[in-house]
C-alpha cells in the first residue's frame, strides 16, 4: 500500500509543468544588430556673447567688443541656457563665446541637463570663440589652429580663424562620438581664399580621424559662412567628402541667416562616413523664434539626428 501511494506522489509530481525558463539568447541570430542608439548634434552660432568686462579697450557702441551689465549678462546666459536645454541634443558646436567667464555661465544653468562643455579659446582680446557642450564627460579635446598651418590658393599662409575645436564623448550604448566645432571666416571684409583652405584642411583632418576611428561617430558642425555648392562647401563635401545632414530637405527649410531678405544655409552639421551610424533621414531641422534668428541670435539653429548601430557580441 505504501509503494502504491509513493507511485502515486511520483507521477503527481511528474504531471506538473515545471516553470518556463527563458532563453536570453532566444529569437536572436548570431551578427544581428541591438536596437540602435539615437544621438542628437547640435550647432548655433549666438551672436556676440561677450562678459562683463572690456578686454580690448575698445568697447564703445561703435566698437565691436560691448560689454553686457551684470543683469543684462546673466539674462542672456539664461536666454541660451533655456534655447540650448530646448534641443535635446546631446553634443552641440556653439560660436561666438567670448571667454571661459561665458561658457560658465551657460552651463551652471546646464547643470542637470548638459554640465560639460569646452572652449577654443583663441587668446586675443574681446574674441569671439567656438564651444562644445555635452551631456557625457569630454574624454579628450584637441584644438587644431596651432597644429594647421593653411594655404590659399594664390599660395599665402593663414591659419583657422577661430578655433577647429575636436571633442571626444560617449554616446549612452558606449560608442565614441567625434565632434568637430568650426566657424569659419566670415565675408564682412572678405577672405574666401581663408575660407576655401579652412574647409580643405578641415575635410582633411575629419576624415583623417574617421578613417582612424571606424567604430565612431565622426561629426562636424559650425557656421561655415558659405552655402552649399559655394567652393568651400564643396571642398568640404565633393568626391566622396563629407556629407551634408540637411541636404535632403527642402531648399526653404535649410536656411539658417538672413542676409538681404533671403535666406540662406550657412551653418552646417556635416558627417564623416564610417560603419558607426548614419543620419536619420529628414532628421534635420533649423530653429527659428521669428523670421531672422533665434534665442537672440541672428542665426537660426540647427540640429539633426543619428543612429548608432553597435554588432551584439
Amino acid at each position: 500500500m505504501r509503494s502504491l501511494l509513493f507511485a502515486t506522489a511520483v507521477l503527481s509530481l511528474l504531471a506538473c509543468e515545471a516553470p518556463p525558463v527563458e532563453d536570453p539568447d532566444a529569437g536572436v541570430d548570431a551578427g544581428t544588430e541591438a536596437p540602435p542608439t539615437r544621438l542628437r548634434v547640435a550647432t548655433f552660432n549666438v551672436k556676440l556673447f561677450f562678459d562683463s568686462i572690456c578686454q580690448s579697450g575698445s568697447c564703445a557702441a561703435a566698437d565691436f567688443e560691448q560689454v553686457l551689465a551684470p543683469a543684462a549678462f546673466d539674462a542672456r546666459a539664461t536666454q541660451l541656457a533655456q534655447a540650448i536645454s530646448g534641443f535635446e541634443a546631446d553634443v552641440v558646436a556653439l560660436q561666438e563665446f567670448e571667454d571661459q567667464a561665458c561658457l560658465d555661465a551657460v552651463t551652471s544653468r546646464l547643470a542637470g541637463v548638459m554640465p560639460y562643455g569646452a572652449l577654443g579659446e583663441i587668446g586675443t582680446a574681446g574674441s569671439v570663440d567656438v564651444a562644445i557642450l555635452s551631456k557625457t564627460p569630454l574624454e579628450k579635446v584637441v584644438g587644431h589652429r596651432d597644429l594647421e598651418r593653411l594655404v590659399r590658393p594664390d599660395g599665402s599662409r593663414t591659419n583657422f580663424s577661430r578655433e577647429f575645436l575636436e571633442a571626444h564623448v560617449r554616446a549612452a550604448d558606449g560608442t565614441e562620438v567625434v565632434l568637430f566645432a568650426a566657424h569659419f571666416r566670415s565675408k564682412v571684409m572678405d577672405d574666401p581664399g581663408r575660407r576655401l583652405a579652412e574647409a580643405q584642411v578641415s575635410r582633411r583632418i575629419v576624415m583623417d580621424t574617421a578613417a582612424a576611428l571606424p567604430g565612431a561617430l565622426v561629426v562636424m558642425a559650425g557656421d561655415l559662412n558659405d552655402t552649399p555648392g559655394s567652393p568651400p562647401m564643396e571642398a568640404l563635401t565633393a568626391n566622396g567628402g563629407l556629407l551634408r545632414v540637411a541636404a535632403d530637405l527642402p531648399v526653404t527649410e535649410q536656411s539658417t541667416y538672413v542676409w538681404n531678405g533671403r535666406g540662406e544655409a550657412i551653418d552646417h552639421i556635416l558627417q564623416a562616413a564610417t560603419p558607426a551610424g548614419q543620419v536619420v533621414p529628414r532628421s534635420a531641422r533649423t530653429w527659428k523664434d521669428g523670421s531672422r534668428g533665434f534665442a537672440g541670435s541672428d542665426h537660426f539653429a540647427l540640429t539633426a539626428d543619428f543612429e548608432i548601430a553597435r554588432p551584439l557580441p
